[in-house]
């Protein structure tokens, strides 16, 4: 009985993975090779061949590319100053992750409420009056816009996400670390880059790969923000699905999504591999 008690713990675990991912990827992967009855890669054919495909793989690849480093740099600079406060620490760390608590949708909400024609952004253009009327701003012939509303709005709900892991990670640094920097008269500077990074490296890949995974996967707030005018992975997905009933075409896209997010998580994990043995 012994011997069998780690595996009887681990067994609602691998039974919950199996149950709400190996099945539904068995099922996904089925169905993308799967077209009127015969094994098939028309699928992949179809979904390659259209239009919107080349446009809505790059603009994901660009809107990861330019949010999550974005959300990392921010994220290690909350995480350094919430692990640095003496007093209110938990009181900033609160104040930091109240987005944490707001869906996609509504945080693709509360911005187009300042992106709209009668939002805030216009409202306080005309009143300045830098503007005669208000702009339609997430308009087609401003994508850039849309674009740039998109990057304010993920980098302000999903930016905690990575707060959170790193916090915990610098928690976990040994103090020894950091005085025998400042006994050697290392800079701040120095410090973060000799001895907090290396040693936050595990928490890194943590936070990068659930970051990346999420950006590919971004869609909610595409669809409040840009609707159609944006396309991307995700949204292209939901469009085959249910408007055009292409069930194979859209479980293509999510393959697609899918391949991505391994090949990116194999990336990181090999740019910040962590030796064996490592405490942090």
């Amino acid at each position: 009985m012994p011997r069998l008690l780690p595996y009887l713990l681990l067994l609602p675990a691998t039974a919950f993975l199996c149950l709400f991912f190996l099945y539904p990827f068995v099922q996904v992967a089925h169905d993308s090779v799967m077209r009127n009855g015969v094994y098939t890669l028309e699928n992949f054919s179809r979904m390659a061949g259209h239009w919107k495909f080349s446009t809505a793989f790059w603009n994901t690849m660009i809107l990861a590319a330019v949010v999550v480093p974005i959300q990392l740099a921010m994220a290690l600079t909350m995480a350094s100053i919430v692990t640095k406060l003496q007093r209110g620490r938990s009181t900033i760390l609160y104040i930091f992750a109240i987005p944490l608590g707001i869906s996609d949708l509504a945080a693709g909400l509360i911005w187009l409420s300042v992106f709209e024609q009668s939002g805030f952004l216009n409202s306080l253009l005309v009143g300045l009056g830098i503007v005669d009327r208000p702009i339609l701003l997430l308009g087609y012939q401003n994508t850039w816009i849309i674009f740039i509303a998109i990057v304010l709005a993920e980098v302000w709900r999903a930016t905690a996400i990575m707060m959170v892991i790193l916090v915990a990670g610098m928690g976990l640094i040994p103090k020894e670390y950091g005085e025998a920097a400042d006994v050697f008269g290392a800079s701040r500077w120095q410090k973060f880059r000799r001895v907090t990074l290396p040693m936050l490296k595990p928490s890194l890949q943590t936070a990068l790969i659930l970051r990346v995974i999420l950006a590919f996967e971004v869609f909610a707030v595409v669809v409040a923000l840009g609707g159609t005018q944006l396309p991307v992975l995700m949204s292209e997905t939901y469009h085959w699905q249910f408007a055009m009933q292409e069930r194979g075409v859209a479980a293509a896209f999510a393959m697609v999504i899918l391949g991505v997010s391994v090949a990116f998580t194999i990336l990181i994990l090999r740019l910040l591999h962590v030796p064996k043995g490592a405490r942090v």
